[in-house]
């Protein structure tokens, strides 16, 4: 959720942090704020509700000098957007301010606590708690800072990812984390904090990702110290380099991030494979399956968990994993997982399915399936993220940074690498055959091709959108392999235009949505030549025959969906369980449409974030 930034040097801490806020902006967008602590050691914060832009505009004017501060981005979890709710949070006292991602579990009774010393409370916030609780620390204690931090985190349940500033502190900056994300940027004679690297990209690409538990000390001139909070023990400094660009970060002459990203997919499909099919395609190579070769041989079962749109790829990877592994598996929110009481042994896999492998239920899902025996294998986009460093083994997808809040070039990333995870554990368990692997294999290496021809369509589905702008209501219909499609088509409508819309599998729209088909009411089906297209033909007559206008996502040439329905957009040809891929691409284009003609923000949508990091 929200997106917090620090920075110490020699520059005008505020530009430096109100580039990082805009960087950040897709985790949330109720309000903004900055924190500046000046070389005479005063400290000025500045909050707004609404965007980073908003903040912006209120500070203009302002002495803004200072080289050292914070700085937030809010998705709003406890107090409703305001400029009192936003963040920096300072103490009563005004001598601390703080920012915070995450969620404290226990801060009514903190808060309570701190009312019986005299501490009152301007916010609804339980960052408050949190900075206020610093201070009583710190002027009871009569301690430093960093001490007051680490006891006052000590006392706190929940999770977080906070940075601290200190009214005649100059020359301190301290982070720490636990469930959130937290990244140091190593630059010459400055460092950096974010809730990601997007901040930091273009200044340095040293970076440290603070793991749980941990406090980071920033000081000028001595620079930086991390220690565990618990036991105060110092961390080794595990300085990676990054592999962002600038370029990656910013729209290249497109409209929005979303589009930008829809049109992407060929490019980023392309890295996706790079280096996993060997040349004759004929053997799938992912070293997180090779390396660990014995688990997959001997798994006795497979448990997918993922929120949101990566469900929606886990599904699809649940039906190609079953048919080409004969290995049964299960899919679970993760979300649910562990309030289900799941039944995991040493004989699971548990998959985690994330784009930015920060997902607080999906990482909690993670912990508990290890705490059980089971292997944890990840799949992730964000390099370095908590995901991957909490699993055992995995799969970077590397579809590069996806800014749209929501997710187009991941989702088809995700069911790319699930394809090639079910292909290589098929071939380490005997149960493919070598002609099913290059045929999937090779309609994988022609994929780029294959998208860059459905994104032709792009045109006649701007067209297409236009007569259903004002629809209030959509139905998605799939099977099989594309039952999922339809939900992720329906999720995506639903996310950047605010359109009611719903994903069924076909066969059960006869069990209660068919009483809502009306000419009113467009329904969208996926519908390619597979296994299940005779069935999904008659599903498309029983929308006819009750008046509703069909939208058909087809095979190329198919003339019996042509003539069925009011609208049909051809895809190429691909093997069944690619279908997915290649269909999402149209959906993904028919949601933008929509949206940019209904006048929506389809980039910053409202009340979601991309980075879900609370429960």
């Amino acid at each position: 959720m929200c997106g917090i930034v620090g920075y110490i040097g020699h520059r005008k801490a505020y530009d430096v942090l109100v580039q990082g806020l805009h960087r950040l902006e897709y985790r949330g967008y109720d309000s903004a704020g900055v924190a500046l602590v000046k070389d005479n050691g005063s400290l000025q914060v500045y909050k707004s509700k609404g965007k980073v832009a908003d903040l912006e505009a209120k500070t203009k004017g302002y002495d803004l000098t200072g080289s050292i501060g914070i700085a937030h981005t809010r998705w709003a979890t406890h107090g409703e957007p305001s400029d009192v709710n936003a963040h920096p949070q300072v103490a009563q006292s005004g001598n601390i301010a703080l920012v915070h991602n995450g969620t404290i579990e226990n801060y009514a009774v903190l808060k309570k606590a701190l009312m019986q010393h005299s501490y009152t409370f301007r916010s609804e916030t339980d960052t408050e708690v949190l900075v206020q609780l610093i201070d009583y620390i710190k002027t009871s204690n009569h301690c430093e800072l960093p001490d007051a931090v680490t006891e006052a985190l000590k006392q706190v349940e929940g999770a977080y990812a906070i940075a601290v500033v200190e009214k005649g502190n100059p020359d301190l900056l301290i982070a720490a984390r636990k469930s959130s994300p937290l990244v140091i940027g190593m630059g010459k004679d400055e460092m950096f904090i974010a809730s990601d690297a997007t901040p930091i990209v273009g200044y340095t690409d040293k970076v440290i990702y603070l793991k749980d538990n941990e406090i980071a000390e920033i000081r000028r001139p001595s620079g930086l110290k991390i220690q565990s909070i618990e036991d105060g023990k110092p961390s080794k400094l595990n300085i990676q380099t990054l592999k962002l660009s600038v370029e990656q970060l910013e729209k290249g002459g497109y409209d929005t991030f979303m589009q930008k990203e829809i049109f992407e997919q060929p490019h980023t499909l392309r890295d996706c494979i790079r280096g996993r099919i060997t040349a004759d395609g004929e053997q799938v190579v992912l070293s997180g399956v090779l390396d660990n070769r014995e688990k997959f041989l001997n798994a006795r079962r497979m448990v997918i968990v993922a929120c949101g749109t990566s469900w929606h790829a886990a599904l699809i990877g649940k039906r190609i994993i079953q048919e080409l592994c004969s290995l049964p598996v299960e899919v679970e929110y993760a979300s649910e997982f562990r309030y289900g009481c799941p039944q995991i042994s040493d004989k699971d896999i548990v998959v985690a399915v994330s784009q930015s492998g920060e997902t607080a239920d999906t990482l909690a899902a993670i912990q508990l399936a290890k705490s059980k025996g089971a292997f944890v294998y990840g799949i992730c986009n964000v390099v370095g993220a908590s995901i991957p460093r909490n699993t055992y083994s995995g799969t970077y997808i590397h579809v590069g940074p996806e800014i749209g809040v929501a997710s187009t070039k991941a989702f088809t990333g995700q069911v790319t690498v699930l394809t090639l995870l079910a292909l290589c554990m098929g071939q380490v368990r005997g149960t493919v055959q070598k002609e099913r692997v290059r045929e999937i294999t090779q309609a994988m290496l022609a994929m780029p091709e294959t998208i860059k021809q459905v994104l032709e369509l792009a045109p006649a589905i701007h067209e297409l959108s236009k007569t259903f702008t004002y629809a209030r209501n959509f139905l998605y219909l799939g099977r099989g392999y594309n039952y999922p499609t339809a939900l992720e088509g329906a999720l995506k409508l639903k996310e950047i235009s605010y359109v009611h819309a719903e994903g069924y599998p076909a066969a059960e729209m006869k069990h209660g949505p068919i009483a809502l088909i009306d000419q009113e009411m467009p329904t969208v089906v996926i519908a390619p030549d597979d296994s299940l297209h005779d069935k999904i033909v008659s599903n498309i007559q029983q929308v006819k025959s009750r008046g509703g206008s069909v939208i058909a996502i087809a095979t190329k040439g198919d003339v019996s969906i042509k003539q069925l329905a009011d609208y049909c957009l051809e895809i190429p040809e691909v093997p069944e369980c690619l279908t997915p891929i290649v269909a999402s691409v149209p959906l993904q284009l028919l949601a933008y449409h929509i949206a940019v003609l209904k006048g929506k923000d389809v980039d910053q949508p409202r009340n979601l974030a991309k980075s879900v990091t609370v429960e």
